[in-house]
């Protein structure tokens, strides 16, 4: 549904930063995204060697990324000047160890959203399985770039 480049246009994220690699699904109170987990992520350099395992806080880094994508859409044109920041993370809990050469997929449904802030059920699966859960707070600030126009 959303490719690399259309999810740069809404995540102000990039490399090495950038933690999803493709949207698959999308309504307002919905999303599914994932990150392919690769070998050449920096983090794995020293995490851990000989027994790569992809660190908690990236986990819930690229299942972040997926939610914040979600309300950029939802918010559409107003949302080009606004970016979802976290703001805390409740009953987070990880099940099983993400390893190079997994797909990381995440699910996340909007529970609540205000006009400042908002929460999100964040879930993560490899092969079927959760990897991770938890519930995203955010708030929504303003970016420091303006966002780019589009020429007729």
């Amino acid at each position: 549904m959303l490719d690399i480049l259309e999810i740069m246009k809404i995540l102000k994220q990039r490399y090495p930063f950038l933690m999803v690699d493709r949207i698959t699904e999308y309504d307002d109170m919905h999303i599914t995204g994932y990150k392919n987990v690769t070998i050449n992520e920096p983090f794995f350099q020293g995490h851990f060697p000989g027994d790569p395992t992809m660190p908690g806080v990236m986990i819930l880094e690229s299942m972040g990324q997926v939610a914040s994508v979600m309300v950029g859409l939802k918010l559409g044109k107003e949302g080009l000047n606004k970016i979802a920041f976290l703001a805390g993370v409740d009953n987070a809990r990880f099940r099983k160890p993400v390893k190079p050469g997994d797909k990381l997929v995440t699910k996340a449904e909007l529970i609540k959203v205000r006009s400042s802030s908002g929460k999100a059920k964040v879930t993560g699966y490899v092969n079927d399985e959760i990897v991770a859960e938890g519930e995203f707070l955010f708030m929504l600030g303003s970016t420091l770039t303006k966002p780019e126009k589009k020429e007729a």
